[in-house]
């Protein structure tokens, strides 16, 4: 399935297409804004799109119409960070294939893409349910138990990374040098098996540890602060 992705925030897009693509979805390209995807659609056929409802003070909501006019055959889903009446009437009425709450983990986006890509309408409210025997959810509960072998000063690492900071502007943010900066990025890097930043950032938005949009530590509740003795 080809698939599309809007998004203003880098990082974010950035971390669901690699996690899409390796869930067998082909990303055919990833846009920052709604111009920048209407020239995509024009370009080439695509089965879904993921888009954010807002950019900035702009909704999506108005270009809706003419985003059907361009790619008819295209399923859109809709990103929101808040989910309310109004938002997902408007979003029935212009036809949208599903809306998803971009609090979720981004395991959670993929459950409901993959449901929309089977044909259903969804929208998924904060606090769907998943089955527990899920892949994904086997996935995001292993990222959990890495995460609770890192250091407070490492999870504020984590979170830069998915900020897209880079090692001065962490070293600055956490008045640190520069060098124990780096350090404490290797041991993250090493602690969740990443080989990159990007690949750790990726996996602490797709395992639901970091807020894609805040870049907020989200596990705090989920991990056990006996295992960070000493």
């Amino acid at each position: 399935m080809r698939l599309l992705i809007c998004d203003y925030h880098v990082v974010f897009a950035e971390s669901v297409a690699h996690l899409l693509s390796s869930n067998g979805y082909h990303v055919a390209g990833i846009t920052h804004h709604v111009d920048q995807l209407l020239a995509a659609l024009r370009q080439e056929q695509v089965d879904l799109c993921l888009l954010d409802v807002f950019f900035g003070d702009d909704s999506i909501l108005d270009r809706l119409p003419m985003l059907h006019a361009v790619a008819p055959g295209t399923q859109l889903v809709l990103l929101t960070a808040g989910l309310d009446a109004g938002l997902l009437n408007a979003a029935w009425a212009a036809g949208v294939a599903g809306v998803a709450d971009k609090r979720q983990p981004v395991t959670d986006l993929l459950l409901v893409l993959d449901r929309v890509a089977a044909g259903e309408s969804v929208v998924e409210p904060r606090g769907s349910a998943q089955t527990p025997t899920s892949p994904v959810r086997q996935h995001a509960n292993e990222g959990l138990r890495l995460a609770a072998f890192l250091t407070a000063r490492e999870r504020e690492v984590l979170c830069g990374l998915v900020r897209g900071d880079d090692t001065k502007k962490m070293a600055r943010a956490m008045g640190i040098a520069s060098a124990t900066a780096r350090c404490h990025i290797q041991n993250v890097l090493t602690k969740l098996g990443a080989h990159s930043r990007l690949e750790a950032a990726t996996s602490a938005v797709r395992d639901g540890l970091v807020c894609p949009e805040t870049a907020e530590w989200l596990a705090r509740d989920r991990w056990d602060p006996a295992r960070r003795a000493g």
